[in-house]
């Protein structure tokens, strides 16, 4: 993968400088090349035929056209063998007497994989391929579902002109239609399928036709706005089923919102919510068991909530939430009035919806007339499905600090009521949420407690009860959890429950569940249990201040101090922590929202915070699982994952840590922690583990220069913290390795060979060493070096000579290897050195048995001079 996107950049490079200068041979010979490696074969001829109409006389070139006129021989057989294929398969598929089944399975395997190559994929396509792939759509039959919805994801990756003709050929309709069908394989499928279809149009990859595709500018948007429109009407259909329609919700998400703020047309959202926000809060509205109620799984609420939330944070301007919010209290007053209990209910369930995606919406239908009167007088009805809305509708609520004085005071006492009567575990569990919703309030702050001393620990124990209990179902013992993340605030509970191994393995059995809407809660019991929230140290003075002024002071509890937080991340790798966080990762739903990845990424931080604990995290799937957090999230969360992934490389040996290309993966983000808005701690453990990556191999110091760090690590080597300043200079003495870094030594007005000098002169020995050791290395590599050394600066013999009369061996064996470097490179340079003290502090050295390998390099810079005349040979030289 990486190889093919080396490739692309490199014909993309050649393109420029054709552009510049059509008759640059050089970048027409290595665009050819490039064209080659990426299958584009009649693309690297023309190239080629170019070359040499400008030089008929290269041999290079002639010679490269004639293996490359064999190649496309070779291809174009295969083809034609491949025409026969192609319609040989359709035929296995298609013919209603074959009963072979394994015929028919290996007919469709080999359909798939040819659609893969970009050759065959252009073959099937050609070959009325889409028509027979609709057949197979059209027979119902799951296993060729599969094979059509799976052929034609090869056929639409990366090319928008076939997406097009094949969205045309098959229609939205039809492709919405099984993306709604009950078989749960097929509708995944084609939620693949439709993703596939989505990036093509959107992104347009134009990496196949080149010149053909660049002539015609193809307008995608419609067939976007046509296939996003299917999806919204599936939304609300009865017939629809629920796998499906959580697959629709998942595509909306990753289709409309803009993936980046610096998008400026948010057009796409705009539409959606006009066309589509009523059929989004119709699922969102759903009341499990109701009469003539959607199908739905225990996510697609979740899903919808996240959808709302991703439309409502896309929306630019003050009129546009205006709008929003116009639409939803619409909805809302269309069910709440004149549709009796029913509709009140629907309404009420919209409430919960938007509280638990935009809440500023969910908020503003709360101030509904009635709205919230409603939901505390159904929190006592008799029926147990009304009281979950309205119970569920009152936790919601309570999370919102608009909401949360109010409820205090009209709804504790109803929480309480409902808890200690209810004869149902599902409304008592949920009842006992919203108290500890209430009751930690507080947060972290051990001096501000809502409840009576006690009643916290109470909660809790009963949350944990609820969850070790597997005759409950797992919706329920999910809102154990939900009690949990609220009252895990309270240090005394942490520790209770860290102490409950059976607490603690049914919350990770319910994070690899498939009821995803647990993981948020999952996620903040974990940062709770291993304090990596933020928190700032107040400031003494500010302190003082507070208290002359009777201002209330946060405390820290007892057991939040240092010893505590380690013996509980100890307990919670115990008890596999790790791995429940690794399937959480993997999950692709959308409650893995970008601020549940940063509490994961806190959580890992937390856990490799220790060195002899890294190790085990990384057996156990964390170094994997943190490659993901670190390039996708918020800000704060890919950086807290890529300094834990910095804390494993540092400590672990890195192509053990990362096997295979997972460790060119880990150079992006240590490189972002390098950034100057990163903290000096940042800084500085993103440099040791590149340091520890750029001595592994050429490619990952390849990989380190592609990713611009060079810059950023110079600039360290002038920072003033010495231990930043030490590692910059360490990690520049292995990228030195580099013919490339070698080169920017000697680059005109640059301080670079300069500063390496000067610090094999300063006092910090750890300094000294790295320094002399980038210097040892490039005079050894790079021998123009030792001709400049002289000219930066006037110290430089001064430097030398302090370096070979040190105490310490080692720095006197990189100042011998220095001067050797500079003695074989230049007689010139070896003058200047004999003519100084040099000489006589190499021949006493050259006879220290005790160190022989300075004494090696001594001897073999006096050799030189030798051979250079400069001296006479002393007794035992030739």
């Amino acid at each position: 993968m990486e190889e093919a996107e080396d490739y692309a950049e490199a014909e993309a490079d050649a393109s420029k400088a054709i552009e510049a200068d059509g008759r640059d041979m050089k970048a027409l010979f290595r665009r050819s090349q490039a064209l080659q490696k990426l299958g584009r074969l009649d693309q690297a001829i023309s190239d080629l035929q170019r070359c040499i109409s400008l030089e008929p006389k290269n041999k290079a070139f002639q010679e490269a056209l004639r293996a490359l006129g064999s190649s496309m021989h070779e291809k174009m057989k295969t083809m034609s063998c491949t025409d026969s294929k192609v319609e040989q398969m359709f035929q296995i598929l298609l013919d209603p007497e074959e009963k072979d089944a394994d015929k028919k399975q290996k007919a469709a395997q080999n359909l798939i994989v040819l659609a893969r190559e970009e050759a065959g994929a252009e073959k099937i396509f050609q070959s009325d391929g889409v028509r027979l792939l609709t057949r197979l759509l059209d027979t119902a039959k799951a296993d060729l579902m599969l094979a059509a919805l799976r052929t034609l994801v090869g056929l639409c990756s990366g090319h928008r002109s076939r997406t097009m003709a094949i969205l045309a050929e098959l229609g939205a309709p039809r492709l919405s239609a099984v993306l709604g069908v009950e078989h749960e394989q097929v509708s995944l499928a084609a939620c693949n399928l439709l993703h596939v279809m989505f990036d093509s149009l959107r992104e347009g990859l134009q990496k196949d036709f080149r010149g053909k595709e660049d002539a015609v500018v193809l307008d995608s948007s419609k067939d976007l706005k046509l296939l996003i429109k299917d999806l919204l009407e599936l939304l609300p259909l009865e017939g629809a089923s629920a796998h499906g329609r959580d697959n629709a919700l998942n595509l909306l998400i990753k289709a409309v919102p803009r993936k980046s703020p610096k998008e400026t047309n948010n057009s796409m959202s705009l539409w959606v919510i006009d066309q589509g926000l009523k059929k989004i809060l119709e699922v969102g509205s759903t009341v499990c068991g109701a009469p003539g109620s959607l199908p739905v799984t225990e996510n697609t609420r979740m899903s919808a909530s996240v959808l709302l939330s991703k439309l409502y944070e896309d929306l630019k301007c003050d009129a546009e939430r205006e709008n929003f919010h116009h639409l939803c209290e619409d909805y809302v007053r269309s069910w709440f009035e004149g549709h009796e209990l029913a509709g009140k209910l629907r309404a009420i369930q919209t409430v919960s919806c938007l509280l638990q995606g935009p809440s500023d919406a969910g908020n503003r239908v709360l101030e509904l007339e009635g709205i919230m009167d409603s939901v505390l007088s159904l929190c006592a009805s008799v029926c147990e499905a009304h009281q979950l809305v309205a119970v569920e509708a009152l936790i919601h609520a309570a999370d919102k600090a608009k909401r949360a004085s109010f409820i205090t005071a009209n709804g504790v006492s109803l929480l309480k009521e409902i808890y200690k009567h209810s004869e149902r575990d599902s409304i008592r569990i949920r009842a006992l949420v919203g108290l500890c919703k209430l009751g930690s309030a507080g947060g972290t702050d051990f001096s501000m407690k809502q409840f009576a001393e006690g009643s916290t620990m109470k909660l809790a124990k009963q949350c944990r009860k609820w969850l070790c209990n597997e005759a409950i179902d797992a919706g329920t013992r999910r809102w154990a959890v939900e009690g949990l993340a609220y009252l895990t605030f309270d240090a005394d509970v942490k520790e209770e429950f860290v102490e409950d191994k059976a607490a603690m393995q049914a919350m990770f059995q319910l994070a690899k569940s498939e009821d995803r809407s647990v993981l948020y809660a999952v996620a903040s019991t974990l940062v709770n249990c291993t304090n990596s929230y933020d928190h700032e140290e107040p400031d003494p003075q500010m302190l003082e201040l507070a208290k002359y002024a009777k201002q209330h002071i946060p405390e820290q509890h007892p057991k939040d101090k240092p010893d505590f937080v380690k013996r509980r991340v100890r307990k919670l790798l115990t008890a596999g922590v790790v791995s429940a966080l690794a399937c959480m990762v993997k999950s692709e739903n959308p409650a893995l929202t970008n601020s549940c990845r940063e509490l994961i990424s806190r959580v890992f931080l937390a856990l490799v915070a220790e060195a002899e604990d890294r190790g085990g995290v990384v057996a156990q799937g964390g170094g994997k699982a943190l490659i993901p957090l670190s390039l996708e999230g918020t800000e704060v969360g890919q950086t807290k994952a890529a300094q834990a992934l910095a804390k494993i490389t540092i400590t672990s040996n890195p192509e053990m840590a990362f096997p295979g290309e997972r460790i060119y993966e880990v150079v992006r983000p240590l490189v972002s922690l390098l950034h100057l808005q990163r903290t000096g701690l940042e800084n500085f453990e993103g440099l040791m583990a590149l340091t520890n990556l750029a001595g592994i191999s050429e490619r990952l110091r390849q990989k380190i220069l592609k990713e611009k760090a060079v810059p950023m690590i110079e600039g360290y080597m002038f920072e003033e913290h010495e231990l930043i300043r030490l590692a910059a200079t360490e990690c520049m003495c292995n990228m030195a390795m580099s013919k490339e870094v070698q080169e920017l030594f000697l680059a005109e007005d640059s301080d670079r060979l300069k500063l390496m000098v000067l610090y094999s002169g300063e006092e910090d020995e750890k300094l000294r060493r790295a320094a002399s050791g980038t210097l040892a290395m490039l005079t050894a590599l790079h021998p123009p070096i030792c001709k400049r050394i002289p000219q930066v600066t006037v110290h430089w013999l001064e430097i030398l000579q302090a370096l070979l009369l040190s105490p310490s061996t080692e720095l006197q064996h990189r100042g011998a290897v220095v001067v050797m470097n500079m003695m074989a490179a230049e007689r010139g340079v070896a003058e200047q050195l004999i003519a100084s003290e040099m000489l006589e502090i190499l021949s006493v050295l050259a006879k220290d048995r005790d160190k022989p390998r300075v004494a090696q390099a001594a001897q073999e810079a006096l050799a030189q001079a030798v051979a250079y005349g400069l001296i006479k040979p002393g007794p035992g030289q030739e």
